[in-house]
């Protein structure tokens, strides 16, 4: 069976974590801190925080920004559930928009439209590692200006909406030759097992707000609510006589282990060798399926941005949901693993519940109604690319026949 998107674990990955294990400092320590500062100078932002995972980065986020019961967030419905579960946990009302005809991310015209004066923040999810269109997104942004009421002094020294891109999967996506990370006031990555850039789990925030911002006191305030609100880490607390602490303000608990940090330095050292690799298998699906007049292969590249190949979103012309289900069985059953992403939110019952219609989404329905996710990862060789293609044109042939 070729597998979806398996990690990339291999000897020089276990010599580093078992170097960690070996320390005797195995919490967040020395490789965390060495990982933060690693991310930083690759995307340009100012500062980064590591953390557990994306979606408790973004809580801790929101959290911090003030953003609560009688805001509103927008986002696409055409995203992971983790985008519109941050914000319902923070008792901020999620407004959803459809995403764009050009690709699969947010609609900058939806957003202009849904923006009130309840509006504090947008998250734009870089779907599949392409890049949203921050540009756009700023326009939209500065127009609204008028309409923007802070409900603190972070909010109104901004004194608009907050940009916050959703990278989950676009770290090393560029935009205009800046790299992902800094392409938005604040951006949020994930390191999850399946991510070009994986810590097993993990994640990261990387901070790029005006300079009137202190990012290194952020930085050591993110620090603390990462760790219960604490004002020292555990590293800390081992220098001599260095054990008393204070709790500053009740906060959470998600920072990042040196475990987790070791495996994110290999795989940052040699990104670019991934990246590389994942172009060269995104450049032969396309090659191979652009052939067929029923394949609508994915847009990963223009003048200004440039994936970072996580995901191949191919799309089957023509084809109702059921088809493309039934074509998806078929790519299974010759043992070749495709996904869909995602199923959009509005299908889903927890947001269903909250009065969430897919019909109020008609270009979302229209790019996940016939979307198969093909495989991509660094250890795919060309003969498997070739056999997965082999099995998506049986498979098709067989329902379209």
């Amino acid at each position: 069976m070729i597998p979806f998107s398996p990690p990339r674990i291999d000897q020089k990955v276990i010599d580093e974590v078992t170097a960690a294990l070996q320390s005797g400092w195995i919490t967040t320590g020395p490789r965390t801190k060495l990982f933060e500062k690693k991310i930083t100078e690759y995307t340009g932002c100012k500062s980064t925080v590591a953390v557990n995972s994306w979606t408790m980065g973004m809580q801790v986020l929101l959290h911090w920004w003030g953003i609560g019961p009688g805001d509103e967030v927008i986002l696409p419905a055409y995203t992971y559930c983790a985008s519109i579960n941050v914000i319902i946990h923070s008792g901020a009302t999620p407004v959803m928009v459809d995403v764009s005809p050009e690709d699969f991310n947010i609609s900058s015209d939806k957003v202009k439209a849904a923006i009130t004066n309840k509006t504090k923040a947008i998250i734009a999810v870089d779907l599949a590692g392409f890049p949203c269109d921050y540009d756009k997104l700023y326009e939209v942004i500065e127009d609204a200006k008028p309409l923007f009421q802070g409900n603190n002094d972070l909010q109104n020294q901004l004194g608009r909406i907050l940009l916050i891109s959703d990278a989950a999967h676009s770290f090393g996506a560029t935009m205009n030759g800046k790299i992902s990370g800094s392409l938005a006031d604040i951006s949020c990555f994930s390191f999850h097992a399946v991510k070009n850039l994986t810590t097993a789990e993990g994640g990261a925030i990387c901070f790029n707000l005006p300079d009137a911002y202190d990012h290194d006191e952020i930085y050591r305030l993110f620090n603390t609510m990462i760790l219960h609100g604490q004002s020292k880490d555990a590293l800390a607390k081992t220098q001599k006589g260095n054990w008393r602490y204070d709790v500053e303000e009740p906060g959470f608990k998600c920072n990042m282990t040196d475990l987790q940090a070791a495996i994110g330095l290999v795989e940052l050292e040699r990104y670019a060798e991934n990246l590389a690799r994942r172009k060269v298998i995104f450049e032969r699906y396309t090659k191979a399926l652009n052939t067929y007049e029923w394949a609508i292969t994915p847009k990963y590249k223009d003048e200004e941005k440039e994936t970072c190949y996580h995901l191949y979103l191919l799309r089957i012309k023509g084809v109702s949901e059921p088809q493309r289900d039934e074509i998806m069985k078929h790519i299974f059953d010759q043992d070749v693993s495709v996904n869909v992403h995602f199923q959009p939110l509005p299908l889903l019952t927890a947001y269903k519940k909250r009065g969430f219609k897919m019909e109020d989404y008609p270009e979302t329905w229209n790019k996940y109604s016939n979307e198969i996710s093909l495989p991509v990862y660094f250890n795919l060789t060309d003969e498997q690319v070739d056999t997965v293609i082999s099995a998506v044109v049986h498979a098709v042939q067989i329902v379209l026949k």
